[in-house]
This record gives structure tokens, C-alpha cells and sequence, in this order.
């Protein structure tokens, strides 16, 4: 699971040399840093944080796999705790091909009832409560955005490239983002996500950012609305990579069964 996502670790290879090259293209970076490899199968266990502005808590977990079949992947996700949204589960079939929309589904075990998510609400509905949109949960082609090398400069004392992105679908939430990449292991460190009137809306924060089984993993994600205070902290536990997981685990019929 990448920048893009969904919500668990993102990689690269841990005997991976320094990717500082010259005359690189805003787009080239992108496509480094989406192309960073991260197993064929990945694991982990998370926890969402939900912070209001006042400081109050809702503490969330998650249980997720995912897939690779070929550019597109495939992921499923449930909650474990609390109660009242245990069981609650979610399937994305994500491709990478420009113009095809995701299929995603959200199972919600207290109707009993399976929610598809349309391409137009997963760009703007807010998953779960979250400050990440369903967008957010998945990858984008790097060719969806027009990519702009901005500059170089440092953050948390690693060596950045800055690239600014401008969605070519105008239905998106955002009017563009900014996003630090770090130069030693193309990693995205932070981003910022600016609203239709190019003020800042969202900032999302990565840290944790450490090595797992040869692969570079995000183990602490902070996304903040700026705009109403309210935040999202994901916490990444027990990440895992090329493990023996089942094809048929990623379907409707799977969703609807639970864990």
C-alpha cells in the first residue's frame, strides 16, 4: 500500500542505493516513488485514531490484506474494534488503467446490507469518519495528475524533492497537492492538499518510515484537516509482505462473510 493507498505500509527495497539523479521530471519522481516495490502480498494490522479539534479520541482497528494482480491490486479491509463497527469491511479492486474507476464496496454487518461506492462519492465521501477520502484508500495512476518539479529542499533533516500535482479529472477534491519525497528511498514524507479555491485543506504527515522484511514501510500516518481541526492518526502494526494469501479472499461473497 503506497501514498496512495490503502491505509497500511508503502515500500521500497532496503539495500536500495540513493535515487538523487540528475534532470528528473516532477513526473519521473512520481513514478519512482509509485513504482517502489512492495511485495506481491501484504498484511498488517492498524489503528485509526479520529481527533476532534477539542482533543477528544475515538481509537479504531483494522485488519487488512491485499494483492497484487498484474498494475492492479486488490485489497480488503475490516474493523475489529470497537463493537459498533466490528465486522464493518471494505473491498477495493483497484486499477491502474486511466478512465477506469475502482470498484469498491463497503460492508456494513449491522444492516446487513453492502454499499458499492460510485466513482463520483469516492472522490469526495470521507472514509469512515476519517479525514481520508475512499480516493485516498487506493493508488492513482501517475498520469492522472500533471506532475512540476518545484525544488529541492531538506524536512526532518533528509533531503527532499518537492512536487506539486494537478489533477487532470477537475471532480476531484482537491485543486492540487504538494507532496516531499524524500531523495534516498523515494518515500513521501508530506503532503499537502489544497481545495477548489487553492487554500490548504488536508495535510498528511508520514513518519515511522523504516525498513520491514527489505521493504521501506510507513508505520505512522497523520492526516489533518486544517480547515476544521479534526485529524486521523494511523498506526501500522505488525506489517507483513509476500505472504501465502488466498485469491478468493478479495471478493463480495468474502466481504459479506467477515473474518
Amino acid at each position: 500500500m503506497k501514498a496512495k493507498v490503502i491505509l497500511t505500509a508503502i515500500a521500497g527495497l532496503a539495500f536500495m542505493a540513493p535515487v538523487c539523479a540528475q534532470n528528473l521530471s516532477g513526473r519521473d519522481i512520481m513514478q519512482k516513488a509509485k513504482d517502489l516495490p512492495d511485495g506481491d502480498t501484504r498484511y498488517a494490522e492498524m489503528e485509526l485514531t479520529l481527533i476532534k479539534k477539542n482533543g477528544d479520541k475515538r481509537v479504531r482497528k483494522v485488519t487488512s490484506w491485499s494483492i497484487d494482480e498484474g498494475k492492479d491490486k486488490k485489497s480488503l479491509m475490516f474493523f475489529t474494534y470497537p463493537g459498533d463497527v466490528s465486522g464493518t469491511g471494505f473491498l477495493t479492486w483497484d486499477y491502474d488503467e486511466i478512465g477506469k474507476d475502482d470498484d469498491k464496496w463497503l460492508y456494513l454487518p449491522a444492516m446487513k446490507k453492502t454499499r458499492r461506492i460510485s466513482g463520483s462519492s469516492s472522490k469526495t465521501d470521507y472514509f469512515m469518519g476519517t479525514d481520508f477520502t475512499y480516493n485516498d484508500m487506493g493508488s492513482r495512476n501517475v498520469d492522472e495528475d500533471e506532475h512540476k518539479l518545484l525544488r529541492e529542499e531538506d524536512r526532518d533533516g533528509q533531503k527532499c524533492w518537492v512536487i506539486e500535482s494537478v489533477p487532470v479529472d477537475k471532480h476531484e477534491i482537491y485543486s492540487r497537492k504538494v507532496t516531499w519525497i524524500r531523495q534516498d528511498c523515494c518515500v513521501p514524507v508530506y503532503v499537502e492538499f489544497y481545495d477548489k479555491l487553492d487554500k490548504l485543506h488536508r495535510a498528511l504527515t508520514i513518519s515511522g518510515i523504516s525498513q520491514v522484511q527489505g521493504f521501506w514501510t510507513k508505520q505512522r500516518m497523520e492526516m489533518k484537516n486544517v480547515q476544521t481541526g479534526h485529524s486521523t492518526v494511523i498506526n501500522v502494526l505488525n506489517p507483513q509482505y509476500d505472504l501465502k494469501v488466498d485469491k478468493s479472499m478479495f471478493t463480495v461473497a468474502k466481504l459479506e462473510k467477515g473474518l
